[in-house]
């Protein structure tokens, strides 16, 4: 007889704050930020994921400057990744930025595998980066609302720079008239 585990979600439980610190938000206030930081950090984790499938598929006329604007986009993710990360860890958490967390967690739509074009890329990755931004700016709120000035400023530092590379990607659909 074949036993079977129920596989864990990790989106089913909340993130408790598991080690003591001085910092002085309150437990209850620090166990809901370290959970809105991890579902920031698995978003994040995906349009990490998302951006290098772009940057290693695209094709077409304009490839080197897509493919090198992707890899950019790529490593100011990366930052935000760890800035995000490093939050909920400052505040006792534990970050929860696995591939299997972030996929079992993201908001962010699927990347459809099948691209090539670099106009469809271009219209993912929008899709994506606005995705991201729109999530990220609810969060500054409700970082806001339970009074972590830090970790909205954090978010604040985040959405600004998705908002850069938004611009810059949809550049490349937009045409002067």
């Amino acid at each position: 007889m074949e036993k079977t585990m129920k596989k864990k979600n990790v989106s089913d439980e909340p993130s408790p704050v598991q080690y003591e610190t001085l910092n002085d938000l309150p437990k209850a206030a620090r166990e809901q930020v370290i959970n809105l930081l991890n579902q920031r950090l698995a978003d994040a984790v995906d349009l990490q994921s998302q951006i290098k499938q772009a940057h290693w598929n695209v094709k077409g006329p304009h490839f080197i400057a897509l493919h090198e604007l992707f890899d950019d986009i790529y490593e100011a993710v990366s930052e935000y990744v760890d800035l995000i990360a490093e939050r909920a860890v400052q505040l006792g958490g534990i970050a929860e930025g696995t591939i299997r967390a972030a996929a079992g967690r993201s908001r962010l739509q699927e990347y459809p595998l099948e691209l090539s074009t670099g106009e469809a890329h271009v219209v993912q990755v929008s899709r994506a980066l606005a995705e991201f931004g729109r999530e990220v700016r609810l969060a500054i709120d409700e970082a806001d609302g339970f009074d972590d000035a830090d970790t909205s400023d954090i978010f604040t530092e985040v959405s600004r720079g998705t908002d850069k590379w938004l611009w810059f990607v949809e550049a490349h659909l937009q045409a002067a008239t």
